[in-house]
């Protein structure tokens, strides 16, 4: 095979390595081992104060022993869980929606921001070798729309506005 066959052939190979949706925070950690994140510890067992005045099973209801880590969450932090199994906006927060919204709403926002990222991940993908080892690109395609958290803390400081520390500047990315 001539040498312009073979690295035509590598070009044709290589362009087929390529993603649709580009992954800009590389991580070269190994996939063989378990993943911690999955393992999810249910409630401890109950025995019921009336074994006869139990509910009748509901086949796909939610088990009481089920982990809830959301409702969890929101609960630890002071909220109430019924909040997320709402289908509308309570009456408390219409103020606040009416609000936001004074200047008109794009029902289709979710979309347009998901086609617009995508593009902007496709644009900023690293070059080809950052692409072969998983370099991480991420940090260097959002630079220039990151904050720069010591120059914003002085900023406040030096408006007297009372601000909690930042990172240290030595644990900025790069």
């Amino acid at each position: 095979m001539t040498p312009l066959r073979l690295s035509l052939l590598a070009l044709v190979v290589l362009t087929a390595c390529g993603s649709d949706n580009p992954d800009l925070m590389n991580f070269a950690a190994s996939r063989t081992g378990p993943d911690e994140f999955l393992v999810a510890p249910a409630r401890p067992l109950e025995t019921p104060p009336d074994p006869k005045a139990l509910p009748a099973p509901i086949l796909g209801a939610q088990n009481r022993a089920d982990p809830t880590p959301f409702e969890d969450a929101v609960v630890a932090l002071g909220g109430s869980a019924s909040a997320l199994k709402r289908d509308s906006i309570p009456a408390s927060d219409g103020g606040l929606v009416r609000y936001a919204g004074r200047y008109g709403t794009d029902p289709s926002i979710r979309k347009t921001l998901a086609d617009e990222d995508l593009k902007f991940r496709r644009d900023n993908d690293g070059r080809l070798l950052e692409r072969w080892f998983n370099v991480n690109v991420y940090y260097d395609a959002y630079s220039s729309m990151s904050l720069d958290q010591q120059a914003e803390i002085a900023r406040f400081r030096r408006m007297g506005v009372e601000t909690p520390s930042a990172p240290p500047a030595a644990l900025k990315p790069r």
